[in-house]
C-alpha cells in the first residue's frame, strides 16, 4: 500500500473510532482490572458464550470460590465449578481446563500471572500462549487489560467488522496478521477502545447474520453498507 493510501486509511480508521466513541459507553472492568488470574478466568469463560452467560458464569464462581485464585481452583472440589459455570455451555470442558490452568500457574509460575508486567510484550505473550486453552485472544485480553501492553486482542466481532470496514483483507483469516494491521492504524493509547467499541459495533449493528446497516453509525465510513442485507 502506497504511504498516502495508508495515511487516509488512518484518518478514516481514526474518524470511525470517533464516532462508536460518541455512540457507545466503555463497559466497566474495574472489578477485574488488577487481578490477570480473574481476567484469565472470565475470558476462558467466554470461549463460544454469549456476554450474559459469561457474567453470570463467572459471578457464580467467585460467589463459591473466594478469593479467586489458582490455589483454590486446584483445592474446590470440579462439579462445584461445573454447576458455577453450567450457564456458560462447554462448562465441563471449561471446568477441566480451568483445573488443569490453576495447577500449572501454581508449578510453573509461583502461583501468579504477575510476570506480565515485567517480560517484554512477546515474551509474555508466550508463557500465556503455552497454558492450556489459552490462544492468541485470551493472552491478548490479559496482556492489554491488566499490563497495558502494546496489543488488540481480536474476537469474531472485531475480525467482521474490521473486515466489513475494510481495514483489513476480507480474505485475511490469519490472527495475527489481522492483529498487526489493526494496530498499524490506530495508537496503542486506543487499542483497548478499538477492541471493545468493534464488538459493541458488531453486537448492536455489524451482525453475522442481517447486519443493521441501515441504521448503523458509521455507514457512510464503510464499503459494506448497503451490500450486506
Amino acid at each position: 500500500m502506497r504511504r498516502g493510501s495508508f495515511i487516509e486509511e488512518e484518518r478514516r480508521a481514526t474518524w470511525i473510532l470517533e464516532i462508536l466513541r460518541e455512540k457507545f459507553p466503555l463497559p466497566d472492568f474495574s472489578d477485574i482490572y488488577g487481578d490477570p488470574f480473574k481476567v484469565l478466568v472470565r475470558t476462558i469463560i467466554s470461549q463460544s458464550t454469549a456476554e450474559v452467560n459469561t457474567e453470570r458464569a463467572f459471578k457464580r464462581l467467585l460467589s463459591k470460590i473466594s478469593p479467586l485464585t489458582p490455589d483454590n481452583i486446584v483445592k474446590a472440589d470440579i462439579k462445584e465449578i461445573e454447576e458455577a459455570l453450567r450457564v456458560a455451555g462447554l462448562y465441563r470442558n471449561k471446568s477441566f481446563i480451568l483445573k488443569k490452568v490453576s495447577s500449572i500457574i501454581l508449578e510453573e509460575f509461583n502461583g501468579s500471572l504477575n510476570f506480565i508486567y515485567s517480560l517484554p510484550l512477546n515474551e509474555a505473550r508466550e508463557r500465556l500462549l503455552s497454558l492450556p486453552g489459552v490462544g492468541p485472544k485470551t493472552a491478548d485480553i490479559v496482556l492489554l487489560f491488566c499490563a497495558g501492553k502494546p496489543v488488540l486482542p481480536l474476537d469474531t466481532h472485531v475480525q467482521r467488522v474490521s473486515k466489513r470496514l475494510g481495514l483489513v483483507p476480507v480474505d485475511e483469516g490469519r490472527y495475527d496478521a489481522i492483529r498487526l494491521r489493526l494496530e498499524s492504524l490506530y495508537r496503542p493509547a486506543d487499542y483497548f477502545s478499538v477492541h471493545l467499541l468493534f464488538i459493541a459495533l458488531g453486537r448492536s449493528f455489524c451482525r453475522a447474520v442481517k447486519p443493521l446497516c441501515p441504521r448503523c453509525p458509521i455507514k457512510n465510513l464503510c464499503p459494506s453498507a448497503g451490500s450486506l442485507f
